[in-house]
């Protein structure tokens, strides 16, 4: 495949299954004021893996409320509107894709949630909506399943090449699929209609511009880089990719927000793995 293929690729994408109506709802609800959180908890509850899932994380040891919690309205008062939302767009997400374990899809979604607990952190840190920072990071690296999924021996290839030295991940893809993770990942947000900021985060993880130093990309394009420099995820193919000079200072984050957010990440980072992932996909 080479760059010429671009056209077959994006093709691709209107394949994918589209995500449920109530997670597009959820997400589409991020940043708006005017938002019916009632109606929404009944859409979640509506939907029986969701509500089975929330239910779970509400009354897990993270929480501390073991058996307390028999509602999805329960556990958004609970919890609280935005970070039962938060939970159940990523449980949901997670499931949406199980099934592509061809993708290493244990190792992808460890990343994913790693970057989605720091993202959170240093958000709260920098004064930004850290709900909206949270699934960001979830869905950053989004277009690198949906690559891996719909073209799985050229990514292999990618991740040969990037494994020996031969290209950086950005180089790898463009060579081999003619199209970078970050504008598949950008598509399919549009075409799930996901709002601005987290399209923009997830096109532009490796490089945020201008104003979005200071927003929610920036936040993912430093969680990005703390996550892979911590380690967390035991990826085989993970250089630390550089941070953009100023990024610290435009988001006004210090040395002390950032050892406060790799503390915090380092020690939710296995529960939220437990608590988001299928068991048998944690096990892998």
């Amino acid at each position: 495949m080479t760059a010429r293929d671009v056209t077959f690729v994006v093709n691709n994408l209107r394949d994918l299954p589209a995500l449920p109506s109530v997670v597009l709802d959820l997400i589409s609800a991020f940043g708006r004021d005017d938002i019916d959180v009632t109606t929404l908890a009944d859409k979640m509850s509506m939907d029986q893996g969701m509500a089975a899932k929330i239910l779970r994380i509400a009354n897990s040891s993270f929480y501390g409320l073991a058996g307390k919690v028999r509602t999805v309205r329960q556990a958004v008062l609970v919890l609280g509107f935005d970070n039962a939302r938060a939970l159940a767009v990523a449980s949901k997400v997670i499931d949406h894709f199980a099934g592509a374990h061809r993708a290493r899809i244990a190792e992808f979604w460890r990343h994913s949630i790693a970057t989605a607990v720091c993202a959170r952190s240093l958000a709260r840190h920098a004064g930004l909506d850290h709900d909206a920072a949270f699934i960001a990071g979830l869905l950053h690296d989004i277009g690198r399943l949906v690559l891996a999924v719909g073209f799985p021996d050229e990514y292999a290839r990618v991740l040969d090449a990037c494994a020996a030295d031969e290209a950086t991940l950005h180089e790898a893809e463009l060579r081999i699929l003619g199209v970078d993770h970050e504008r598949v990942g950008q598509m399919l947000a549009e075409a799930w209609k996901f709002p601005p900021v987290i399209r923009r985060a997830i096109g532009n993880h490796h490089a945020p511009a201008g104003a979005d130093l200071a927003d929610i990309p920036g936040v993912v394009h430093a969680a990005n880089a703390v996550v892979l420099a911590l380690d967390l995820d035991g990826a085989t193919h993970a250089a630390v990719p550089p941070l953009l000079d100023g990024a610290w200072d435009r988001l006004r984050l210090t040395d002390s927000h950032l050892l406060a957010a790799c503390r915090e990440t380092e020690g939710q980072f296995e529960e939220a793995c437990r608590l988001l992932m299928r068991s048998e996909d944690h096990e892998r």
